[in-house]
């Protein structure tokens, strides 16, 4: 049953003894006809425990019988399917605080949870029970005390719809959310670096609030954060990139795998260090440099796109190992197998690295990263637009997956194509970003175009709000802060009001929990700043105020710098913040606006430092 998925991951369990079906709503069927219970297991293909259980358990002919004849065994890929994978990670919470992957819930044909865990072994071992002792006991449970079992599950599905229904509350100030980094530095292990202890990831979401909301405390605590981890074990030093998170304090012993998420988003935040912390500038670029080489040199596909993730195993001299790859030195690893890439290419995480690649290109004055970034975005465009005009969520060499697009895929394709306007100047991709946001809008918020997965909504679960973001932002998040930015450009308030709208769902729960919600800490921290655009006009893109404008930042804040024709094209595309933006004299001119009133244009640079100190002091 899974020998033709799109997922790697699925692929690679095709050859399990187990009888394994694919999502959908079959298995469910099934499960009701047989009166039986559902296995629902959740990983994706760089997970290591998940290929630990895969080779323990699901490999083992007696522990396949078991589960083939007393449940419905369904596989399900993470990242092809992050809405099931948050709604049963949820539930999950209900039956353990040791959340992560491999996730294994039990549920019943109408899709509700009674059970679930982790990895189990196959053997008992310091109080944890095998697998097969854990199907044991939940099928003994499921004959005797099946009444039980579905009113449980019934309740444990009523919370979690409970829980996802929030009223709005008021979006914190800026003296709020001075308090909110207090609380993050409260939480900062100041003797390594970092937020809490083992096991250290690096939170990249929350990394970009502290640098948006641009207090000195807020970037001194991003700075001590991110100059740890480049000087640390989690940094690849030889192809570039970092690893997924380290399972000791001190950043060492890490998880191999290299997920593009992380990637992009560090090295926007190293773009952003190299600016708003000038002593940082050398430490930051190599870091930023060595990402980008990660991803343009491993990471990207022949056929368009960046692959999703790099797998933690690897064949070292003929024997399966984990980490013993990324001990060798450079010559050493030519000689070797390099670890696997998932190769699916899913629609948010490359434009999470569309933006950073155009972000940083920008910043450190590398045009070749942003014609690079302009690349993925022209084989995206092509790949993952279906006919019909909806995301496809992922494909793999070409062939789109039936897995639904969701939130995250809109919204983080649509701050990417929004950063590759800014760096490039060219209007063309944002308006490919509006209408991503467009797509999105309705009247109760933003919602999936098209609706979300059929199976969930059958079951009651609304794709369309899961406001939880750890390792990337939430589709609402990243929603949020293309339209606030999309207001920037066009002086259209609906899209403030958007914006404004599906963060207020979170205002009340994100500020006691920063850690979970960095994403929409950044948007709160925008919108509770001045709305201050700078705008360079210059058909010189070496000119003195092209290149201020390349490493201006104020929080909340957006720049762009357009040819003289350009400006034009985007004023008759309706982006009003561009409309009479032009050169004064035949040269370079700037202007400066909050919240579309401008100052005087200036055509020298220093003119501009002034106008834009004095403007900074007076928001």
């Amino acid at each position: 049953m899974l020998a033709d998925a799109l997922s790697p991951y699925l692929r690679q369990h095709a050859s399990n003894p187990v009888d394994w079906q694919q999502w959908g709503p079959e298995p469910f069927a099934e499960a009701a006809r047989r009166e039986v219970p559902v296995f629902v297991s959740i990983g994706y293909s760089t997970c290591h425990w998940c290929h630990v259980m895969a080779r323990e358990s699901f490999s083992d002919p007696a522990i396949a019988k078991l589960l083939n004849a007393n449940f419905v065994a369904i596989k399900v890929d993470r990242e092809e399917h992050p809405e099931v994978d948050s709604g049963y990670l949820t539930a999950a919470s209900a039956f353990t605080q040791n959340l992560g992957w491999p996730l294994n819930v039990f549920v019943t044909p109408q899709g509700n949870a009674f059970f679930a865990g982790t990895y189990w072994p196959p053997d008992a071992m310091r109080g944890i029970p095998s697998f097969r002792q854990v199907l044991d006991g939940v099928s003994d449970a499921w004959a005797s005390r099946r009444g039980e079992v579905l009113e449980n599950a019934a309740d444990v599905a009523a919370a979690i719809r409970a829980h996802g229904s929030r009223e709005a509350s008021p979006l914190p100030d800026r003296a709020a959310l001075d308090a909110v980094v207090d609380l993050l530095a409260a939480n900062e292990d100041t003797q390594f670096g970092g937020f809490g202890t083992a096991p250290k990831f690096p939170v990249a979401p929350v990394l970009d609030f502290l640098l948006d909301h641009g207090s000195a405390e807020s970037v001194a605590l991003a700075d001590r954060t991110l100059t740890a981890m480049a000087k640390s074990g989690l940094r690849d030093t030889v192809e570039g990139g970092f690893f997924r998170y380290a399972t000791r304090a001190d950043w060492t012993e890490p998880h191999y795998e290299r997920m593009l998420y992380d990637n992009a988003q560090l090295l926007g935040a190293y773009a952003r260090l190299a600016i708003q912390v000038p002593e940082r500038g050398e430490l930051a670029r190599d870091a930023a440099t060595g990402i980008v080489n990660f991803l343009l040199g491993t990471m990207k596909l022949p056929g368009g796109g960046f692959a999703s993730a790099q797998n933690s195993e690897s064949i070292v001299d003929g024997h399966l190992t984990e980490g013993d790859y990324y001990a060798l030195s450079a010559a050493d690893r030519a000689k070797q197998t390099p670890p696997a890439l998932d190769e699916k290419v899913l629609t948010g995480w490359n434009g999470l690295a569309i933006g950073a690649l155009a972000s940083a290109g920008l910043r450190f004055a590398r045009p070749d990263w942003v014609d690079a970034a302009c690349d993925v975005a022209t084989g995206i465009l092509r790949l993952q637009i279906q006919e019909s005009g909806e995301l496809a969520r992922a494909t793999l060499d070409g062939k789109p997956s039936t897995a639904r697009a969701t939130l995250e895929d809109y919204g983080l394709l649509a701050r990417g194509f929004l950063n590759l306007a800014l760096a490039t100047g060219e209007a063309r991709w944002a308006l490919e970003a509006q209408k991503l946001v467009d797509a999105c809008v309705t009247e109760g918020g933003f919602a999936i175009p098209g609706g979300g997965d059929p199976v969930l909504a059958g079951f009651g679960i609304d794709a369309n709000f899961d406001p939880t973001e750890g390792a990337l932002p939430s589709g609402t998040s990243a929603l949020a802060a293309a339209a606030r930015e999309l207001y920037l450009l066009t002086a259209s308030r609906d899209y403030l009001a958007q914006a404004e709208r599906a963060m207020e769902n979170v205002a009340a729960l994100a500020p006691l929990q920063p850690l979970g919600f960095g994403a929409a800490l950044a948007v709160m921290s925008a919108l509770a700043s001045p709305p201050t655009q700078l705008v360079v006009v210059s058909d010189d893109p070496a000119a003195e105020l092209a290149d201020y404008a390349r490493t201006w930042h104020t929080a909340g804040g957006i720049a762009i710098t357009v040819s003289a024709a350009a400006a034009e094209e985007w004023s008759a595309a309706g982006f009003e913040l561009l409309e009479g933006r032009t050169l004064q004299g035949g040269v370079a001119t700037a202007y400066l606006c909050s919240d579309f009133v401008c100052r005087l244009p200036v055509t020298d640079s220093s003119a501009l430092a002034t106008s834009a100190l004095s403007s900074s002091d007076s928001g």
